[in-house]
């Protein structure tokens, strides 16, 4: 466990196409309780994922090689599932309607990660 951090039985799909970054995010978040999904590298895993696994939140990096993490954030707001975007994008350059979407600027630390998904899931449970 994490000091400060708990995401016990919590499932997270991770969506990160950068191996060491997923293999550090999923290192994190198992430190800290939560049983993860993925990480998946691309679009196609990620979204058949994101369709038919019960989960309680995503990260999703908005950059998947040729291809975006969109696809993928529009199906967990069709399910209701809250996301979090890790991307060196700018607010400003997402499209308009991802703009206002919760996003952490890579690069990042596991402190801020971890604040930003607890606070992430704790206005979605209220």
């Amino acid at each position: 466990m994490i000091p400060g951090h708990n995401l016990a039985g919590r499932r997270i799909l991770v969506v990160e196409d950068e191996y060491y970054i997923a293999s550090d995010i999923r290192r994190a978040l198992t430190k800290c309780g939560a049983a993860i999904v993925g990480p998946f590298g691309n679009l196609d895993e990620g979204l058949a994922y994101a369709a038919r696994d019960p989960l309680d939140a995503a990260l999703l990096d908005v950059n998947l090689g040729s291809a975006s993490s969109y696809p993928i954030a529009e199906e967990l707001s069709r399910r209701g599932v809250p996301y979090l975007f890790l991307t060196g994008y700018d607010q400003w350059s997402l499209p308009l309607e991802f703009r206002s979407s919760p996003r952490i600027g890579k690069p990042f630390t596991f402190s801020v990660l971890l604040d930003a998904l607890e606070r992430l899931l704790l206005e979605t449970a209220e």
